[in-house]
């Protein structure tokens, strides 16, 4: 298994825990609480002129800016959150990969003090990233966390296998890298972020990212260390709330680096067999000194089995034809 691309972003799953407990992880029994429920886009489609030529990260492979058409399609305004992924796992008993595992990654300052060590396996390039025995979406920080208290926020741990079981489950589907950055956007034409070209406009915090000196200090003046509600902060021109910052996002393409040279310029879906899968957003890790991928053009990837604390996915209404479909 590949491991990750860039370690504050995400942390793949290429770490040997072969001593970790396999033993399944307690059933935790989620209140029957409201969920919030599904807000979908209006309609979305059209042409727009998609990626980046920000040459920070080369091989993210974030251009050439080119036009893009998409058909017509609607996404969730928010991604999906705890009390929704627990109503599909109550409903068919999914076991997470993160369960199947028996760990997960967690970042280090998440963890009480005393629960630092991890499996002793720390990756030597990003050693804010610990995998942590029986860490799962319902247990984020391992077995003396819960979700309770955090219903409302995105489900994190959840690899791309889980999404795509989510979807078949819910009757929606991932977004393409294509129509994820369309609806990102928000209608701005090659904007940095989904809001415009400053990062607080006014001074106002518009996505939860790491402020401060990444890895160590974090002020908050966002007003979060970790995720955000997933209707935290005001919402594109789309609707769509979160799209930078809190948690990265799983999308249906296969990793490439040479995605805008080699996907066409209607319905763009990459399909050629990988070892990653693309991932959209940033996450609440995101610092302009280290990762900056919030930007609406930026792109990630991670194995379709790794899981972590900043990992998260929103859907697509399946009932529209889609790329590929």
């Amino acid at each position: 298994m590949a491991g990750s691309r860039s370690g504050c972003c995400s942390q793949g799953r290429a770490v040997d825990t072969s001593a970790a407990s396999r033993e399944p992880a307690p059933d935790v029994v989620v209140p029957s609480l409201e969920a919030i429920k599904r807000r979908w886009s209006d309609p979305l489609g059209g042409s727009f002129r998609m990626g980046s030529d920000d040459l920070r990260f080369p091989a993210d492979g974030e251009g050439p800016v080119r036009r893009v058409t998409v058909s017509p399609f609607r996404i969730a305004c928010y991604t999906v959150s705890n009390l929704q992924f627990g109503d599909f796992v109550r409903a068919t008993g999914y076991t997470t990969d993160a369960e199947r595992y028996g760990w997960s990654f967690v970042f280090e300052g998440l963890l009480p003090p005393d629960n630092r060590g991890g499996l002793g396996r720390r990756v030597q390039e990003t050693p804010w990233w610990l995998p942590i025995a029986h860490a799962y979406w319902a247990q984020p920080e391992g077995p003396q966390s819960s979700v309770l208290g955090r219903l409302d926020h995105p489900v994190v741990h959840v690899s791309w296998n889980d999404a795509k079981a989510y979807c078949d489950w819910s009757r929606t589907r991932l977004p393409s890298e294509a129509e994820w950055e369309f609806a990102a956007r928000g209608g701005l034409d090659q904007a940095t972020f989904a809001w415009g070209d400053e990062l607080t406009p006014d001074g106002e915090h518009r996505c939860n990212i790491w402020q401060g000196r990444f890895p160590d200090l974090n002020t908050e003046e966002d007003g979060y260390y970790g995720t955000a509600p997933v209707h935290a902060f005001a919402p594109n021109g789309h609707g769509l709330y979160n799209v930078a910052g809190n948690v990265w996002e799983w999308c249906e393409d296969t990793f490439s680096p040479r995605y805008h040279d080699v996907t066409a310029a209607i319905d763009p879906l990459h399909t050629e067999p990988a070892p990653n899968r693309s991932m959209r957003g940033g996450s609440f890790l995101c610092h302009a000194s280290y990762c900056n991928r919030y930007r609406v053009g930026a792109r990630s990837s991670n194995t379709p089995d790794s899981s972590a604390s900043n990992i998260g996915f929103r859907v697509v209404d399946a009932t529209a034809a889609g790329p590929g479909r």
